[in-house]
Parts: structure tokens; sequence; C-alpha cells
């Protein structure tokens, strides 16, 4: 049985025997991770772009992933939505430090339909519910307290009641156009193989220099 925490060459990467398509390579290794029992193996590295061209960066987490692209959820009120609204070009980087692995992806950023967003957040335990409700998301607060009271209140508002969800939240999903993925080797000669998608929707396929 293969150890997926170990750098062993049969876990390297060749341009010439990859998978032809980098969503299918991408699935199996974050099933790898979540096999392996790593820590949080959906959260991902988020970076937009404001109007100034200023960047950010913050953590989010991976709901889905398909041939469509990748899918988060965020309050459409917060820092993160308001840069994604100026310019929808933004970046992910996935990193699994124990399997030696590493995943960036590049591309464009959409809100996914309503029916979606309200799908996936009545799946949401009763406290994240609220939570989406309580918290002003980037704004300035006073206090700790001041989301406590909002807490309080929202729960006795929908005590006994399905919670609803908010209309200034749900998710977007990054279609990508650039995927690299990254091994650690010996040497620190590492694997680089980036996936770049053409007009067609094709991918080519290239080899970087670590």
């Amino acid at each position: 049985m293969t150890d997926p925490l170990h750098n062993k060459s049969e876990d390297s990467l060749d341009e010439a025997t990859i998978d032809r398509d980098p969503i299918d390579l991408f699935q199996r290794w974050f099933e790898d991770a979540r096999s392996a029992d790593l820590p949080l193996p959906e959260a991902m590295t988020l970076a937009t772009v404001n109007s100034e061209g200023r960047p950010a960066a913050r953590m989010v987490l991976l709901k889905q992933v398909d041939h469509d692209g990748f899918v988060f959820f965020t309050n459409y009120n917060s820092s993160k939505a308001i840069e994604l609204q100026h310019n929808n070009s933004a970046a992910l980087v996935f990193h699994w430090a124990p399997m030696e692995r590493q995943v960036r992806v590049e591309g464009h950023v959409v809100k996914i339909p309503d029916a979606e967003s309200s799908a996936y957040f009545y799946t949401r335990p009763r406290e994240s519910q609220i939570g989406a409700w309580a918290s002003p998301q980037s704004e300035i607060i006073e206090s700790r307290d001041v989301l406590e009271q909002r807490k309080t209140a929202l729960e006795q508002k929908y005590e006994g009641k399905e919670i609803e969800r908010p209309p200034y939240w749900g998710g977007y999903r990054l279609s990508p156009d650039r995927i690299e993925f990254w091994k650690g080797r010996i040497g620190r000669l590492h694997d680089r193989i980036v996936y770049s998608r053409a007009v067609d929707g094709t991918w080519t396929i290239k080899r970087l220099a670590p």
C-alpha cells in the first residue's frame, strides 16, 4: 500500500504520462490529502486584487470542485467580494506540506446561481446559518459583544423556525485557465507541471524548472 506522505519516485510528475485533464489530477490529489487525514485539506489561499491594484490573500474552504471549477462561499459584502466585483481575476493555492504537494490555480470568478447557494446554505450547521446573518463581514465593529448580541437576537427570532439564506451570502466559482502542480523532490529539483487552457477548452501541458 502506497503511503501518500512519503516522497517516493512513483509520486513524481511526468508530463508524458500525466492526466490530460488537470481537474482529474486535482481530484486524485485532493482525495489523497483527505485519505491521509491531513487537517483541513480543503483549505486554500484565495488571492484577489482591489480597484487600486493592491493584492490581498486569505484562507477559504473549497466546497466543491468539478470540471466547471472550484466553489467557495462567502458574504457578498465582504472585502474579497468587493475586490472580485472590481476585478474577477483570482488565484488559489493548495499546500499539503506533509505530502510535499502544492497546486496553484488561476482563473476568473463568477457567482454561482442563487438556487445552488441556497441548497448549500441549508446543509450548514444551524450555528453557521445564524453566523451568516450575525456578522457584517469585513466591517469595523465596536467589540465582540456586538456579535454576541446580534447572535442572541437572531437565535430568538428564528427559534423553532427555518433560517433562510441571507441575500448577501452565497457562492463563487473560479473557472481555471491555468493550473500548476508542484511535487517536492530530492535536492530541490522539484517537479512543476503547468496546464494552460486554450480558447477551445483544451489543455496544453508544459514542465517548468523548479
